[in-house]
């Protein structure tokens, strides 16, 4: 009972974004001439292309570390064109943002969340973390928000959606609740928890910068979007409060965030390790390079880019907001040079180039500002400013804590009688992948779980890394205690196997309050 009520309230308070009926005396008039509002629709998308091409030589590159100052970036007329023809992938949170777009193209602004997921979860262009867990469990049956949920994607607070939700705040200008309410369906698809928060702060952002041309307040102000019970809301107001407290040492900012923010808690990938692919700390880094640039386009990018981990998605989301504050026409030339090589080219697994979204956003703009009460006019537009509003709070791996890393490095194949292991708390993720050899077709192999002697269920991992199975298995409803877990061959052919690489091993008991789990 408590579930269904949750359920019905979360509904409601959607339904209230999406009509946006706010109270008149909470709501203002913003008008934004038609040039602007397409200048500022074009800074949002070619800062995006701008900021994964600076980051692009970085992603990852440095882990748990700043980049140095003494360590150049490239960055000529060439840089852009060399990635769209050698290495199209940096733009994944590009093109992903396409897909979203290209469904509301064909289906309307209306068109249900079903076939956002199906285009994503068919669609030919490798996917990891959420975004794949969530095309696994799509293809398998488990639509959104199912698909997103902690309980069935251990990637649910990973970055996936807060570097691709830039399009809802991009056709949402200064309505940042209709941003939201997009927001919640899409992103649910593949993030929950402080992972769909990252997604509604960009997107809120970029809602804001179409009428606001204070970096700073945009910032702000995004963030009374975000519960402040959450861990996400937390990690930026922190954020905030030591820019203002030091606004001149970006480093001293990234050495706090460091300290407090970098324990990640669910994503199989960082859990102990120096890799952390987190939306919040991720996020922080994001809000690093528009606060302490100060409004000033390269700074804002080098310093996003500086700060490490996802650092071209970092930065393509911080020069995509920046862009949009100050539109395409005020970004610097230097920053500029080369789009033009590129802005005709579509977007690999696209039919869709920037200039072709250049258009299409502005449609979609213009056609969320009447729904929402907006008005047109000659040569602008009249929008019905929304006062941002709290989402309802979600919290992933609630509960939970890890507690060991555990080195596998095991095959299971059909000669294999099973692979067994005992555990001491109340959850486990086991990592791995299917695969193949001697250059066979790919297979879909099955093993089953058993969980103290008791069958828990058959899993299928399929060898095509396009529809992989992210993990090999996992639970966190386990009673708190020793448990013996194994995993037993059911169809694996010869020369086909099941890489059982690490153990994530979760208690029920929190291990300090120091620890910001």
């Amino acid at each position: 009972m408590k579930n269904i009520f949750i359920t019905v309230m979360v509904w409601l308070t959607l339904m209230v974004a999406l009509s946006c009926n706010t109270n008149i005396s909470e709501k203002e008039e913003a008008t934004i001439s038609k040039s602007d509002l397409l200048d500022k629709i074009k800074g949002g998308w070619a800062g995006q292309v701008i900021g994964c091409t600076y980051g692009g030589p970085t992603e990852f590159g440095w882990n748990g570390t700043m980049i140095d100052d003494h360590i150049s970036i490239p960055w000529d007329d060439t840089r852009m064109l060399w990635y769209y023809e050698n290495s199209p992938g940096l733009y994944d949170d590009v093109y992903m943002d396409l897909t979203f777009v290209d469904v509301f193209e064909k289906h309307g602004l209306d068109a249900p969340d079903s076939l956002h997921a199906l285009a994503f979860a068919h669609a030919e262009y490798p996917l990891w973390h959420a975004n794949q867990a969530a095309r696994y469990n799509i293809l398998n049956g488990i639509m959104p928000p199912a698909s997103g949920n902690w309980k069935n994607n251990p990637h649910a607070d990973d970055i996936d959606f807060q570097i691709e939700a830039d399009f809802a705040g991009l056709m949402s200008p200064g309505m940042v609740n209709s941003a939201a309410a997009i927001c919640d369906r899409i992103g649910h698809i593949m993030n929950y928890g402080d992972g769909l928060y990252g997604g509604i702060y960009v997107a809120a952002m970029y809602s804001l910068a179409f009428v606001h041309n204070d970096i700073e307040f945009i910032v702000e102000e995004a963030l009374k979007t975000i519960p402040a019970e959450s861990q996400f809301y937390q990690c930026i107001a922190d954020l905030i409060k030591w820019y203002k407290n030091n606004p001149d040492d970006w480093k001293s900012a990234w050495f706090e965030a460091q300290k407090k923010w970098t324990h990640d808690k669910g994503c199989p990938d960082g859990v102990f390790l120096p890799f952390n692919i987190d939306a919040k700390i991720n996020a922080a880094y994001i809000v690093i390079g528009l606060l302490y640039g100060k409004g000033d386009y390269g700074a804002t990018i080098d310093i996003s880019t500086r700060c490490g981990y996802d650092s071209d998605c970092n930065p393509a989301n911080a020069a995509g907001i920046l862009g949009t504050m100050i539109g395409y026409s005020n970004i610097p030339d230097y920053w500029k040079q080369g789009i033009d090589k590129v802005e005709d080219m579509n977007f690999r697994y696209t039919e869709m180039s920037l200039n072709k979204v250049y258009d299409i956003g502005f449609r979609h703009a213009v056609e969320m500002i009447k729904r929402n009460g907006g008005t047109e006019n000659n040569d602008s537009f009249i929008i019905q400013y929304q006062i941002p509003q709290t989402v309802p709070l979600e919290i992933g791996f609630e509960g939970i804590y890890p507690t060991e890393r555990r080195s596998m490095h095991t095959w299971l194949n059909g000669q294999t009688d099973e692979v067994s292991f005992e555990i001491t708390g109340s959850g486990f993720v086991l990592t791995g992948y299917a695969g193949v050899t001697n250059n066979q077709a790919d297979k879909i192999l099955e093993a089953d779980i058993y969980i103290d002697d008791n069958f828990m269920e058959t899993i299928k991992m399929p060898t095509s890394s396009l529809i992989r199975k992210n993990e090999v298995a996992w639970n966190y409803d386990l009673s708190e205690g020793e448990h013996l877990i194994a995993v037993k061959p059911k169809n694996i052919p010869e020369s086909c196997y099941i890489h059982i690489r690490d153990l994530i091993v979760y208690s029920g008991k929190d291990p300090g309050k120091n620890i910001y789990f």
